[in-house]
C-alpha cells in the first residue's frame, strides 16, 4: 500500500465498526508500524506518527472510542476483543507482521495480540502495561481499580475521573486503605462535580475493570517468535502501571 498523508478507512468487526488512519508511503522490507493506545485512539499518536516519514503507519480508534462506534452494546470491550479486532486490521493492510507501540491498556492489548497471534508482530514495545493483576499487592490494586468504576457509575464522569488520576499516580504498593479512600474532588483537576447523567465512557465503565484484571498468557508470550520489549518510564516509577511493567518483564524473563 502506497498513500501519502493520512487516509482514513473502517472495518466492520463483531460489535463494532473501527475506524484506522494509514500514514506515510511504501515502507519497503521494513515492517509496516503500528501505535496505538487504550482508552487513547489515533489522535493521541498523531505528532509521534508524523516522525516515520521513511514508514507506512497506522493508527486507530479502539472499539467503544471516539470514532470506532459500537453497533453492539452489548459486545465485550476486553484486550481479548481488542487483540481480534488488531488482527483482523493487520490481515485488512495484509501487513503481518508489524512492528507494535502500544501504550497503556493499548500495551495489555498487543500482549493479547501477540499471545494469540504471534505472527502477527514482529517486535513489539508494550509500555507500562496497567495489569494490576499480576502485581504482588493485586488484590488491593484490583480493588483500588474495581473502586473507581464504582465511583463513575454512582457520581458521574467527572468523580470517576479524578479517582482515577488518583489511583495511577500513587506511588508505592496498593494497600487497602488507599483502595477504599473516596475519590478527590474533582474540582482540583479542574474536572465538573455535577453528574451530567450519561455512563458511556469505555473506560471508567468497562475497561478500568477488564484491563487492569486481564491476565495475559505468559506461556504463550515466552514462546512467541515476537521480539517484546517492556518500557516502563522514570517519572512514574512506583506507579501501579510502571510497577506492572516489571512485573510483566519479570514473568517473560526480560528487562524493562
Amino acid at each position: 500500500m502506497t498513500v501519502t498523508g493520512a487516509t482514513t478507512y473502517t472495518r466492520d468487526v463483531p460489535g463494532a465498526t473501527l475506524t484506522y488512519d494509514v500514514r506515510g508511503g511504501d515502507s519497503g522490507d521494513d515492517a509496516v508500524l503500528f501505535l496505538i493506545g487504550s482508552p487513547m485512539g489515533a489522535a493521541g499518536f498523531g505528532t509521534l506518527a508524523g516522525h516515520f516519514t521513511d514508514r507506512t503507519v497506522m493508527t486507530y480508534d479502539p472499539r467503544g472510542t471516539e470514532r470506532s462506534e459500537m453497533t453492539d452494546p452489548a459486545s465485550p470491550i476486553t484486550p481479548d476483543a481488542h487483540a481480534d479486532d488488531l488482527h483482523r486490521l493487520i490481515q485488512e493492510l495484509g501487513a503481518g507482521p508489524v512492528d507494535l507501540f502500544a501504550s497503556s491498556g493499548g500495551a495489555v492489548n498487543a500482549l493479547a495480540l501477540v499471545a494469540k497471534h504471534p505472527g502477527d508482530v514482529r517486535t513489539l514495545v508494550a509500555h507500562e502495561p496497567p495489569l494490576a493483576s499480576i502485581l504482588p499487592d493485586r488484590e488491593a490494586a484490583m480493588a483500588a481499580c474495581r473502586a473507581i468504576g464504582e465511583t463513575y457509575q454512582r457520581s458521574g464522569w467527572g468523580a470517576g475521573m479524578a479517582h482515577f488520576i488518583a489511583i495511577v499516580s500513587h506511588k508505592g504498593p496498593m494497600t487497602d486503605e488507599v483502595a477504599s479512600q473516596p475519590g478527590p474532588d474533582p474540582a482540583i483537576f479542574g474536572m465538573p462535580a455535577e453528574d451530567d447523567g450519561t455512563r458511556t465512557d469505555p473506560m471508567l465503565g468497562q475497561t478500568i475493570i477488564t484491563t487492569t484484571h486481564y491476565e495475559p498468557d505468559f506461556d504463550a508470550l515466552r514462546s512467541a517468535s515476537t521480539r517484546i520489549v517492556i518500557a516502563a518510564g522514570t517519572g512514574s516509577e512506583g506507579e501501579m502501571a510502571n510497577r506492572a511493567a516489571h512485573a510483566v518483564a519479570e514473568r517473560i524473563g526480560t528487562d524493562p
